[in-house]
């Protein structure tokens, strides 16, 4: 496990791990970031305490890392409804290429009925009102510029798109920038791919993504994880 540390915001009760040296004016302690249990004075201290952390260390990794994993998050990895606030259903939902916001099918619906109301000769995006283009290589066009802006969400889209067409070298691509800026259902795509062979086979990325995507609220990603463990022998966990 890589160790990294960041600057320590406690009180001077602490000490470093490794020499002892205290935490005053001119020294600043360190964290270990992957436990939190230590401290540390310089880089130095850190590599030569490794060897006696190592162990402790990875065990209070893997008991943060399922709390993680195990708390109750408040929503499910859509979200809500950028317009009504209300939960996203699993159900698919309409994404926007304008702003590539994902409504709700009862705001998108009042959307229609708003037109069609109002006699518009174009429907405009429910979010940010802008006009709908009539065209996919519109839509595709609009979708490329969120990309371009580092949209996570139409980076995830247009990665189903080139899986679903047999590109998975793009659609790998895409998931993997768009998981890299926290895109939960990317992640869940990315293990299914090291999973099911699309890319070389990897055990370790696959169980990563997969908890990302958990953590993130994915119920597929979550029922994927029980069932990995229920093949471990890990019936209670699962």
């Amino acid at each position: 496990m890589t160790m990294s540390m960041e600057i320590d915001p406690d009180d001077g009760t602490m000490c470093c791990a490794s020499c002892g040296k205290a935490k005053v004016d001119n020294i600043k302690l360190m964290r270990c970031t992957a436990c939190y249990l230590v401290r540390y004075c310089s880089v130095i201290c850190q590599k030569s305490h490794r060897s006696q952390h190592k162990r402790a260390c990875k065990k209070r990794a893997a008991e943060l890392r399922d709390e993680l994993l195990f708390r109750q998050p408040e929503s499910t990895h859509l979200g809500d409804c950028p317009i009504c606030m209300l939960p996203l259903s699993l159900d698919p939902n309409s994404m926007t290429s304008c702003c590539s916001k994902v409504i709700c099918k009862g705001c998108d619906l009042a959307n229609e009925k708003q037109k069609m109301e109002e006699s518009q000769s174009q429907i405009l995006c429910p979010f940010c009102r802008h006009p709908v283009p009539p065209t996919d290589e519109g839509i595709d066009l609009n979708t490329m510029k969120r990309i371009e802006a580092n949209d996570p969400v139409a980076m995830r889209h247009v990665g189903t798109r080139c899986y679903h067409e047999g590109d998975y070298d793009s659609a790998f691509e895409y998931f993997t920038k768009a998981s890299g800026l926290g895109e939960a259902d990317a992640h869940y795509q990315l293990s299914t791919m090291y999973r099911d062979g699309f890319v070389e086979e990897n055990k370790k990325k696959e169980l990563y993504h997969l908890e990302e995507a958990a953590i993130a609220g994915h119920p597929r990603a979550r029922c994927n994880l029980a069932v990995l463990d229920c093949e471990n022998g890990r019936t209670m966990r699962a």
